[in-house]
This record gives structure tokens, sequence and C-alpha cells, in this order.
């Protein structure tokens, strides 16, 4: 039976193993780790006799890695980097977790993924599950941690949660540059007289942008969609004017597939909230993370 100290190397051997087998030699290693050449010889021979298998071929004055060297390297350098992880993490005292987070899908896909690799950088140990919501739900029937919530009007609709602003946004009329030289679009009272698209979810979204430029009306029908990203493609094709947030379409508007019409953007009376139970306020990666995000979306409104 094999002895348990023979199975557990020293760290020193295995550094120096590994930045050999990855730099391709035992001189780039030393320089690396700040050893001499021969140091580097002797972890690895060492390290050789205790596996009992050669781990380097020596030609002249290279080497290269054996099958069982290559295959032991690649688990070697997973282990060093787990061990890396966790001694950081102890020595900062960084929070460890998963944590189970709920937001609207377009809000994920086009402004938190693309910022998600800085919060990851800065909490190695925490992984986070997502999921997508775009309505009220419970939180412990759903196992959800914390969520990114579009509030409208200001109602809050969870009780025993915190609910901390996150952002607001502006939103302005939109349409295809087809559409727009197709419609006589001069003035936003003109808008009265082109097909509107709505969201389901903000169903009073275009009354309120009418009422701020000085126009009352009862007239602002048209088709309705549960998704932002059916919205935006029917703008695109060319069905109607949509009212869109800025920040989350800046792709499509850069592009030329969306250009604004009439009337000045104003700032929506909908809102992203980070909403987290009470229970769960104080959990190590929900501070994390909340902290990460009102620090990442530190302008208040965005355009």
């Amino acid at each position: 039976m094999i002895g348990q100290r023979r199975l557990l190397p020293s760290t020193s051997a295995l550094a120096a193993f590994e930045a050999a087998a990855r730099l391709g030699g035992f001189t780039a290693a030393a320089r690396e780790l700040n050893l001499t050449q021969g140091a580097i010889s002797r972890h690895i021979r060492a390290l050789e006799t205790q596996l009992g298998r050669k781990l380097f071929e020596r030609e002249g004055q290279g080497v290269t890695l054996t099958t069982e060297g290559d295959a032991y390297a690649t688990d070697v350098r997973q282990a060093l980097h787990l061990i890396r992880t966790s001694s950081l993490r102890a020595m900062m005292n960084l929070p460890v977790g998963t944590l189970n987070l709920a937001m609207p899908p377009t809000f994920g896909t086009r402004w938190l993924m693309p910022r998600m690799p800085g919060f990851l950088a800065e909490n190695p140990g925490i992984t986070i599950n997502f999921a997508t919501r775009t309505r009220h739900f419970d939180f412990d029937r759903e196992r959800i941690d914390a969520a990114i919530h579009v509030i409208h009007g200001g109602e809050l609709v969870w009780t025993g949660a915190a609910c901390e602003l996150l952002m607001r946004e502006r939103v302005a009329p939109v349409c295809s540059p087809d559409f727009l030289e197709g419609h006589d679009i001069r003035e936003p009272r003109d808008l009265l007289e082109v097909p509107l698209l709505h969201m389901a979810s903000r169903p009073k979204a275009w009354s309120e942008w009418f009422a701020t430029q000085g126009i009352e009306t009862s007239r602002a029908a048209g088709m309705q969609f549960e998704q932002f990203a059916t919205v935006a493609r029917a703008s695109i094709a060319g069905l109607g004017v949509a009212l869109l947030p800025l920040f989350l379409i800046d792709g499509e508007l850069a592009r030329g597939q969306l250009i604004r019409t009439v009337g000045e953007p104003i700032i929506s009376s909908s809102a992203y909230y980070f909403v987290s139970p009470r229970a769960n306020a104080s959990h190590p990666q929900v501070v994390a993370f909340r902290e990460w995000l009102l620090r990442t979306a530190s302008d208040p409104i965005l355009d």
C-alpha cells in the first residue's frame, strides 16, 4: 500500500515542475521562481523519484515532457491554481459561496454580462447562477438569493426585502430608417398617426412620454409585445415606432438599425432595483455582489 506521505509531494517541487512544464525548460523556470537551475533540477528529480516516473526527457541542454509528465502537468497546474486562490481568499477574507441571481433577460445580456468579468476577477470564490425573470416572484419558493428587477412608477412589490435603486433610464421614440423615411414625422404629435409598439410590462409608457411633450391623449394604441428583444426586432423590421431605453439599444443606434425620431428623451418612471430578502442581505456573496453592482452602476441615469 502506498503511504500517504508519498502521495503528497512538496509544493516547492510541484511549483518547480509546473513552471518548467509550462515554460519549456529549467532555465526559464528558475528565472520565474528566482531559483538556480540546479535547484529546479533537484526539485524535479526528487519528484520523479517520489512518483517512480520520468516526467521529462533530457536532451542535451533541453528537456521535453514525457507522456506521463504532460498529463501530470495539467493536473498539477489546476491543483496549484486552486491552492493559490484558496490561500488568497483566506488571507483577504474574500467571500465564498453561490449566489442565485434573477434578472431581466435583456438587461442581463446587454448590460450585466459584459461587466461580469470584473466582478469575478474581484471575487474568485463566488459562483453565480443566473435566472431570468420579468415579473414578481417568490424568493423562497424559487430559491433565489437576490434579483435585479424593474419596478414601475416607484411601486415596490416585495415585502420583507431590501430594495435599493440601481439605475434609472432615458427612453426615446425610435424606429428603422426606412420607416422614418416612409412616414411624415416632424413633431411629437405626428407619432399619434403611426403604428406604436408597446411593452406589455410598461402599458403607460407611451402616455407618459406624450404627456411630457405637452400632449394629452388616450390614442396611444398599437401592437403589444412581451419581450424587449421582440419589440426591438419589430422596430428594426419597420413595424412601427417603439419607446425604448437608450442604454439597451446603443448597438442598434450605432449600427444605424434604429434611429431616434422626434421629441426629447425622458427619464422613465421605470427603474432598476437590486432586491434581496432581508434574511439574505448580510450573506457575504450577496453583500459582495450588491456593493460591486452599485459601484459599477454609479451613474444613476443611463443614456
